[in-house]
């Protein structure tokens, strides 16, 4: 005989068999609640801006001989990879110059997503950073280096020498955090709020800020970017060419600026100044930054900024619609 559960979907009733049940459902971690999309609080952001747009260049120090981790490795090639690590530092010594200049143009700021090395081998890059105003926030120590196989241990010193170290060489206390490679523990977002981050970019399932769970703490998921991230469409997908990446961004900005009349949304637009900074890119980037800054109504921000206006305006108020939703479904499956 076959058992059926009860699912409560769209203010419908329905039964699934209840071999269909999500199995080890309390293994999952929840990090985030449910809210659809268009039946949540309404956000309003500074001005009446329709999007929040930030630019994240992921500035990157890469080793010729990093240490063994068995977990994964930085290059998937026999070591020494000069290939890699040449076409990576590429990027410090001249692409996120052309970088820096598209930007500047166009009065957009950065929020630097930096590995902590770099303030050792390259504190010219972070000199021009903090010189223009821009935000700087925590990518690990060395992007040759990689959270899997740490113990707990390992992992905090990693988030205290990041923490102290910019704060030591650049006057900013780091509030955000993307992991090494997009690699967490599953200690990294409890950790994190732990330390006082005020935001996470390592949560890819929304696009707008959303609440965090953690025990401790006020953690908010800023959106950034998968699809429109240079490196994954350049080296990942069979978008190969700057014109398609450029159409990209554009496309994505109008859809989020349309539906950002209703409620503010945010565009990130993830670059490695190796791959953007290129000769034969660097002007579709410039195209999209025109493209962005040529309209009303966008707030051009940092994520730093983005995460205290959510989170003092916005963050309680998206609390409680998870929570009433969350009571709401328990009610009706009862």
């Amino acid at each position: 005989m076959t058992n059926f559960v009860r699912i409560e979907s769209g203010g419908e009733r329905r039964y699934l068999p209840e071999r269909f049940k999500m199995p080890n459902r309390k293994k999952d971690p929840r990090l985030f609640g449910y809210l659809p999309y268009f039946e949540r609080p309404r956000i309003q952001w500074p001005g009446g801006a329709r999007v929040a747009f930030w630019v994240v260049p992921n500035i990157e120090v890469f080793e010729l001989l990093p240490p063994h981790n068995r977990h994964r490795s930085p290059y998937g090639r026999p070591l020494p990879d000069t290939l890699k690590y040449s076409t990576a530092d590429y990027g410090n010594r001249v692409g996120v110059w052309r970088m820096i200049e598209a930007m500047d143009a166009r009065g957009v700021r950065g929020s630097v997503s930096l590995n902590t090395a770099l303030c050792i081998h390259h504190p010219e890059i972070i000199e021009a950073c903090v010189a223009r105003g821009w935000e700087l926030f925590g990518h690990g120590i060395y992007n040759s280096r990689f959270p899997h196989g740490m113990d707990e241990a390992q992992e905090r010193r990693m988030l205290v020498d990041a923490i102290e170290t910019v704060d030591a060489v650049a006057g900013q206390r780091i509030v955000g955090w993307l992991a090494p490679g997009m690699a967490n523990t599953p200690r990294t977002i409890e950790l994190i709020a732990e330390y006082g981050f005020a935001y996470t970019v390592d949560l890819f399932h929304d696009d707008q800020p959303f609440p965090v769970n953690t025990r401790k703490g006020r953690l908010t998921s800023v959106p950034y970017s998968v699809e429109g991230n240079d490196l994954l469409v350049w080296y990942f997908t069979t978008l190969g060419s700057p014109r398609d990446w450029c159409n990209l961004l554009k496309r994505q900005f109008d859809r989020l600026y349309e539906e950002g009349a209703y409620s503010g949304t945010v565009m990130c637009i993830p670059l490695h100044p190796f791959a953007v900074g290129q000769p034969h890119r660097i002007d579709a980037f410039a195209e999209a930054l025109d493209h962005i800054t040529g309209h009303d109504d966008v707030w051009m921000t940092t994520g730093r900024e983005i995460a205290a206006w959510f989170n003092t305006h916005h963050y309680d108020e998206f609390v409680a619609a998870i929570a009433d939703r969350e009571a709401a479904v328990a009610g009706g499956a009862s």
